[in-house]
């Protein structure tokens, strides 16, 4: 009698790994979200420069739906609800200028580009490899298509330069006792970099909260948002001061690009998932430039922008519990 074998190589029903269904998983909930706001941004775009990049934007959020849904669905695991067309109002009018939407894409691209790496090298699966690696690739070619159309845009602000160094040194002190007294050494390009990308991406929240405010349905994600601009703006601003005392230049805010529209494009349901995932973003990168930062005032800074965002992902949370918006992720059995 022939004993059957099991092809190994077969991943159509394959069991996931937490990490590849977690990865999967927001993944989904991310791209749904992306579609409804970047048909949305369809309907309202002018700009014949930018509205190939939010077409381009959108065709690759709703290729990613697809082929997660495959994923799950061949390995026998369900497929997130996510966010659908009840979730937009396409008929909305327009929230956001031209140049905010490219703004947004460059912020959210940095987001996949850095979820991309992180869910290609905790994968086991081939097949879900060569999937992250290909959204690395198109997340890669969609970054310059927008870096291209930034620079030629009047609010473009690009990263500060620095001299070269006239040869090499080596730290003597660390500079703690006199950092506390005032006595500050110059930025070095790693602390500038982190503080003017978190300028940016601080302000970007400011800007994006002020804009769901406006709309939001129910008042307590309406007192949420407002809360989220007074903080994410302290922030912001926290970060532009410890550059203006180097004399290096601040990232331009946005506010001013969010128009007065009180109808809502978005469900408060998606504007609160946003919110939220902002907030872990932010988290993840407060916590990187913590950990790069050599001067005691930033480090304080630093912990008290994170200890902002902690809060604003714990009223995050709670909305989203109470209203039932908050999609359940997959957990272990407990058994």
């Amino acid at each position: 009698m022939k004993t059957a074998t099991i092809d190994r190589t077969d991943t159509r029903t394959k069991k996931l790994t937490a990490a590849e269904a977690s990865a999967l998983w927001l993944q989904y909930l991310g791209d749904s979200m992306s579609v409804c706001m970047y048909k949305y941004f369809m309907q309202i775009v002018d700009n014949q420069e930018i509205k190939p990049i939010l077409s381009f934007a959108l065709q690759l959020s709703e290729d990613h739906i697809k082929k997660i849904s495959a994923f799950l669905e061949g390995s026998n695991f369900q497929v997130p609800l996510g966010f659908t067309e009840k979730d937009v109002n396409l008929e909305a009018p327009r929230l956001f200028s031209d140049q905010f939407l490219l703004f947004y894409s460059y912020i959210m691209t940095i987001h996949g580009l850095t979820a991309y790496s992180l869910a290609l090298t905790s994968s086991e699966r081939e097949d879900l490899q060569n999937y992250f690696f290909e959204c690395t690739v198109t997340a890669k070619q969609l970054f310059q298509k927008i870096m291209k159309a930034s620079t030629s845009q009047p609010l473009y602000s690009g990263f500060p330069s620095i001299p070269s160094p006239s040869g090499i040194e080596f730290i003597e002190t660390t500079g703690i006792v006199a950092n506390l007294f005032g006595d500050k050494r110059p930025l070095n390009s790693s602390e500038i970099s982190n503080l003017f990308f978190n300028s940016k991406k601080t302000g970007f929240v400011r800007s994006l909260s002020k804009a769901f405010s406006q709309v939001a349905e129910h008042d307590d994600v309406r007192q949420f948002m407002l809360k989220n601009v007074k903080l994410a703006g302290k922030d912001a601003d926290s970060f532009d001061e410890i550059l203006k005392q180097d004399g290096l230049p601040i990232p331009k805010k946005w506010d001013g690009e969010i128009t007065d529209s009180t109808v809502s494009p978005f469900s408060d349901k998606l504007m609160m998932f946003h919110a939220a995932f902002l907030v872990n973003t932010a988290l993840t990168y407060y916590g990187a430039a913590i950990g790069a930062s050599l001067r005691s005032d930033m480090i304080l800074n630093y912990k008290q922008v994170f200890n902002h965002a902690m809060q604003a992902g714990a009223l995050c949370y709670n909305l989203m519990v109470k209203h039932e918006w908050l999609e359940k992720q997959p957990e272990a059995t407990g058994e």
